[in-house]
């Protein structure tokens, strides 16, 4: 019971960012002006989310799935990984609907979080930064979801129930882990590995792309402050 309590703390607080993300993005929206300066931070944000996702693929993802696995299934996992998230691209680019970017956060939030509930019955510091992890990333990535629905036409207040709701979508991946995947320890690094496939196919072709502005560089820098994050994450808790 002690470990359940744990595993719904760490995936409400890092599941509430996507909320607050929005907040941050309403507020945003409210009191910045069109301009360059507005435009650096839209595409530094973009960066930095890139920076932490491609860190829990470096320090957390990757590390645990290949620790289990041959060389084999691990390539197939991970290259299958970027398969199925390239199909499910493509289909969201089709359908141009107003929750491209929300599912794309969910594609990363949900997966995650499934991991963390399965990992953390083995090894308590390995979720806490996994949670970590995810609640750095999805609060940039929810920031730019809220301005896709609202360019769409949705209300503020739409946004904000939308994105409420879906911060907890974390809290029943982490139990179904734990429930379902704690003992199964091949089963969990594939889906490991085959979120860190697909996780980083959207990096280089999403994420990366809207980051860049003409003829200015601070985006770049905030990639390199969002992986930082990550190598400060795990350096501090000695995963």
């Amino acid at each position: 019971m002690h470990d359940i309590f744990k595993i719904v703390l760490y995936s409400s607080l890092s599941g509430i960012t996507v909320f607050l993300g929005g907040l941050i993005s309403k507020a945003f929206e409210k009191h910045f002006k069109q301009g360059i300066i507005k435009e650096e931070i839209i595409h530094t944000s973009i960066a930095f989310g890139g920076g932490i996702i491609v860190a829990a693929i470096a320090f957390v993802l990757v590390p645990q799935g290949m620790s289990s696995m041959s060389v084999i299934p691990m390539s197939v996992l991970f290259f299958g990984g970027a398969v199925l998230f390239f199909f499910i691209d493509r289909y969201i680019e089709k359908k141009g609907g107003s929750l491209s970017q929300v599912l794309a956060m969910l594609m990363d939030f949900v997966p995650e979080a499934i991991a963390l509930g399965a990992v953390f019955a083995i090894d308590h510091n390995l979720g806490l930064l996994l949670a970590i992890f995810i609640g750095l990333q999805n609060l940039p990535e929810s920031f730019n979801s809220y301005r896709d629905l609202r360019t769409t036409g949705y209300s503020s207040r739409k946004c904000l129930i939308i994105l409420f709701l879906l911060s907890f979508s974390g809290i029943f991946a982490a139990l179904l882990g734990y429930a379902f995947l704690r003992d199964l320890p091949q089963l969990t690094a594939s889906l490991m590995l085959i979120s860190s496939g697909g996780i980083l196919y959207l990096v280089f072709q999403d994420i990366a792309p809207m980051s860049r502005i003409e003829k200015n560089w601070l985006p770049a820098l905030g990639a390199n402050l969002g992986f930082l994050v990550g190598m400060i994450g795990q350096k501090l808790l000695g995963v």
